[in-house]
């Protein structure tokens, strides 16, 4: 049986003492299409809403442990397949209501319900029920082991809301964190205030937080100079980074993520439902050239859909090495010659920077081999209505930041449309494993299948870049999950 119980005091890394007071304005290089993150899979809700506004049962902390949130303790049953979690007493969303186990009870019941338009009705799939057995106790069972639940009872997916209120959550959000939710100024800002009833008396720290809606690398870094901002959050280009740390006023965090910048190919239509065209890409592209030409050497090269943060990783990166005459011989097997080339389009979102120099890098290496590839921006609401909802594309680039995501893969409507029994079989296996030691074997065996079958291309882990005045204190160095976590920060006097 686990049990895993709250600690006490919100520990500071910094040896300064932590002051009150103060509003801070952050950059984000993308606006959410919505607030709700059980209602888009958007990242950019998680990394403004994720814990400063909206909480689960449980959460990720900085290092990726999951600790307790709401639950204040849990007990796991040995088989697996109960999962017992006692609520904090006492707390209250920010609209002024009692949270408590009919909440919590409704929005797990809302997940599980593969109708409900939920975001991933397939991370509750296994749950039996959920019920309260006590005024502050909420028991799940699953049918069968699932050695994945706790890690999504942990994800963004799985915030509570109050029961009944879920079509208000998409554009005013509430939740039981230490910041409530004030405005939405559409393509501008969103601004965050201090909850004076949130339940950890001594958090948060500062008054007021705005996101400021910043795609342009080059505004963010003007405005953080000039003091109209505290805080470059997301987004940073490396050579502001570079710039910024020369000029002393300034702190550069360089971290770790598991965000895996992704050449995505259209495996379910033509070019790319032929596996000799993809491993012609994979030769195709070199990926430590991007890495230093795009992140100035900053990241780390990958080679399957998982990052070296993230548990059970397996270093695949040397697989396809840069190989352009194989490329061309796999072309040409597949029916693309100098006289009859390959054309494609890459799609590709214009708000994320590295998302466009990746391509554009990615674009000319392709062009070497004779693969005709044009450029294509669009704004990311198009790309997501296009490419990641509609499917409608050849290749495109973006980051996949949520930890853990590999099930992806074992559902062939996403959008790279990988349709692979073998997989879906091995993912189940991993999934159903309740020995941690074969499940990780498993979990190698799944990257490794991925790879072979050379389903895209996954260029490099990106680094968690951010840049701010020196007087914030208590930013998250890494960024085990899209958060960027305030509940603890603090302006040095």
């Amino acid at each position: 049986m686990l049990v895993l119980a709250a600690g006490g005091a919100n520990a500071q890394s910094s040896a300064d003492q932590p002051t009150r007071g103060g509003r801070l304005t952050v950059s984000v290089s993308a606006e959410p299409p919505m607030l709700d993150p059980t209602s888009s899979t958007s990242a950019e809700i998680s990394r403004l809403l994720y814990d400063n506004v909206l909480q689960g049962l449980v959460k990720l902390g900085p290092d990726g442990k999951i600790e307790p949130s709401l639950a204040s303790r849990y007990q796991v049953s040995a088989d697996g397949k109960t999962y017992t979690f006692t609520l904090r007493p006492g707390v209250k969303f920010h609209d002024g209501s009692a949270f408590g186990t009919d909440d919590v009870v409704a929005a797990l019941k809302r997940a599980m319900d593969p109708k409900s338009g939920h975001t991933h009705p397939e991370y509750y799939a296994d749950m039996a029920s959920v019920a309260a057995s006590g005024p502050n106790t909420v028991v799940i069972k699953l049918a069968r082991p699932n050695a994945d639940f706790l890690f999504n009872l942990a994800r963004a997916d799985s915030v509570i809301m109050p029961a009944g209120k879920t079509d208000a959550m998409k554009s005013a959000p509430i939740g039981t964190g230490p910041f409530k939710f004030v405005s939405w100024q559409r393509g501008s800002a969103i601004t965050l205030e201090r909850n004076p009833a949130y339940y950890n008396k001594a958090l948060p720290y500062l008054d007021a937080v705005t996101f400021r809606f910043i795609s342009d690398p080059n505004a963010q870094l003007a405005a953080l100079r000039s003091g109209d901002i505290d805080v470059i959050g997301y987004g940073l280009a490396p050579e502001n980074a570079l710039s910024l740390k020369q000029g002393g006023d300034f702190n550069v965090i360089v971290g770790n993520s598991t965000n895996k910048v992704t050449v995505s190919m259209n495996n379910g239509r033509a070019p790319f439902n032929d596996i000799r065209v993809r491993k012609a890409v994979q030769y195709a592209v070199d990926k430590n050239a991007i890495l230093q030409g795009v992140m100035l050497g900053n990241g780390t090269v990958i080679g399957t859909h998982r990052t070296p943060v993230e548990s059970c990783y397996y270093d695949l990166a040397g697989l396809y090495k840069p190989n352009p005459r194989l490329s061309r011989s796999l072309l040409q097997q597949a029916g693309y010659t100098a006289q009859k080339p390959l054309k494609i389009t890459l799609t590709l979102p214009s708000q994320y920077d590295y998302a466009v120099r990746t391509g554009q890098a990615v674009a000319a290496q392709l062009n070497k081999v004779g693969i005709q590839t044009e450029i294509k921006l669009v704004d990311f609401s198009t790309w997501l209505k296009q490419v990641f909802q509609g499917g409608d594309y050849d290749m495109s680039v973006i980051g996949h930041a949520e930890p853990n995501d590999i099930g992806i893969y074992a559902n062939k409507s996403y959008y790279f449309h990988y349709d692979s029994p073998q997989f879906r079989q091995q993912f189940d296996s991993y999934l159903r494993s309740t020995n941690r030691s074969a499940a990780c074997l498993t979990m190698r065996a799944l990257q490794k299948r991925l790879a072979d079958d050379a389903v895209n291309v996954w260029v490099q882990e990106l680094p968690y870049m951010a840049a701010m005045k020196n007087r914030v204190v208590g930013w998250w160095t890494d960024q085990p999950l899209p958060s960027l976590n305030v509940t603890q920060v603090y302006l040095r006097k």
